[in-house]
């Protein structure tokens, strides 16, 4: 079933914190008739977007097509936390890839979180970037894992930022019983996502992109010119990118066999003051090593986001709000009894290598999706990057189409009941402390 429509009411942001702390403009007209650009994009999240603002400052006349509003899908909905890197460790990316092509990859990633603070800085002050992502272990086992690959980072690459923590350190920051030890990544950070999104909009539309909200496209025709299509009209192009990710209904195979949505969720507390404090010692984000990951931070207003409790069906679960509060005062047992006022899901797109997949599908079609729960910075470097190849400056297209990448087995059909069992396993494994 249509990802667009599962969970959702048309044209509507769903009923989050964020949502309820932004505030959108007005409904942006959808596309009606047939039109004409040097590059059509399908979705305004942070991809879409990015590929407008650039190719828009270049001079070339960019539409944009959203099938809701601007940031509505996991741009507007995520965790907020600006990674480092990518969802793979680097050293295992030096490994498949060679050390050359590795390092190619990792200053593309760190460009993405520079150009993030630095259009926050200019442009969404609202959006509050705040520095700091700890990342909580387990066991000491993983905990010696962790602090190895950052003193990786620092020998090889030169990246200083992350601060090991022993476990009575990092239980004084991260006021958990649960943890083990873990490292502070001051080079990371987080934002609210939304206005994030909604800024980014606003500034393609200023460069000079054209936005159509409530414009699903139906069709991809990738031929020389290729054509988006929709209920209301079509816009032929030069160059076409896709920047659906999870949202992306079943019309691009190539990426449908590569990209599955998977749900997660988060809820919002009511505000605590200052008890906030009695679960973070910092206004930082925090991931975890679970393979379903737990990940949480404070709102401006100190409501605690939790979120995790990833789900594998387009549909979400009847009670999102138990599980996953059952999560969140297992590992912080002070919340018991507290309010929660907002609890919403997304949907995003996770690929076999967990790494994202960037690629030409045709001359004149490009693909960025399956950012794996890095896509804060990750997704609108890569709408920047194929943007910069629309233009004619296609190296660091190149250099990310070299990220591993593998077609889910079994195709579209059999792709979600098989990962359903593997995590399973995996969330099997989390309980057990394997």
């Amino acid at each position: 079933m249509n990802p667009l429509h599962r969970n959702d009411r048309p044209g509507q942001y769903p009923p989050s914190w964020y949502a309820a702390s932004a505030t959108p403009p007005p409904p942006r007209p959808p596309l009606d008739g047939d039109a004409r650009a040097d590059v059509a994009i399908l979705g305004a999240g942070y991809t879409g977007l990015w590929a407008a603002l650039t190719a828009a400052h270049a001079g070339l006349r960019v539409i944009v097509l959203e099938a809701h509003r601007a940031g509505f899908g996991a741009s507007g909905r995520n965790g907020g936390q600006v990674g480092t890197g990518y969802n793979r460790d680097q050293r295992e990316l030096e490994a498949r890839m060679g050390p050359g092509p590795a390092r190619a990859v990792w200053d593309i990633a760190e460009e993405a979180k520079a150009q993030l603070r630095a259009f926050c800085a200019d442009h969404a002050p609202e959006a509050r970037y705040l520095p700091g992502v700890a990342h909580g272990t387990y066991s000491a086992t993983e905990t010696r894992a962790l602090q190895e690959g950052a003193d990786h980072l620092r020998r090889t690459y030169g990246y200083e930022a992350i601060q090991p923590l022993d476990p009575d350190a990092f239980r004084a920051l991260v006021k958990s019983p649960r943890y083990a030890g873990g490292l502070l990544d001051h080079g990371a950070g987080h934002v609210h996502p939304l206005r994030y999104a909604l800024a980014l909009a606003r500034a393609a539309e200023a460069a000079g992109a054209l936005i159509h909200e409530g414009s699903e496209v139906r069709r991809i025709d990738t031929g020389t010119p290729a054509r988006l299509v929709t209920a209301q009209g079509t816009v032929t192009a030069n160059h076409v990118i896709l920047a659906g990710n999870g949202y992306l209904p079943d019309i691009a195979a190539p990426v449908n066999a590569r990209v599955m949505p998977i749900n997660s969720f988060i809820a919002a507390t009511e505000p605590l003051g200052d008890r906030w404090l009695d679960i973070l010692a910092r206004d930082i984000a925090v991931a975890d090593s679970r393979f379903v990951v737990n990940y949480f931070r404070f709102s401006e207003d100190r409501r605690f986001l939790f979120g995790g409790r990833e789900s594998y069906s387009i549909a979400y679960p009847r009670d999102i709000a138990g599980a996953l509060v059952a999560r969140m005062t297992t590992m912080f047992p002070q919340l018991a009894g507290v309010r929660i006022d907002h609890v919403w899901g997304g949907t995003l797109g996770i690929t076999m290598t967990r790494l994202p997949w960037i690629a030409r599908l045709s001359p004149t079609v490009m693909t960025g999706a399956g950012f794996s729960g890095h896509g804060v910075a990750l997704a609108g470097m890569a709408g920047r990057i194929m943007a910069e190849a629309a233009i004619g400056q296609a190296g660091r297209l190149d250099a990310m189409a070299l990220l591993p990448s593998a077609r889910f087995p079994g195709g579209t059909a059999f792709r979600a009941p098989l990962l359903a069992l593997a995590m399973a396993w995996y969330a099997l494994r989390d309980r057990l402390g394997l």
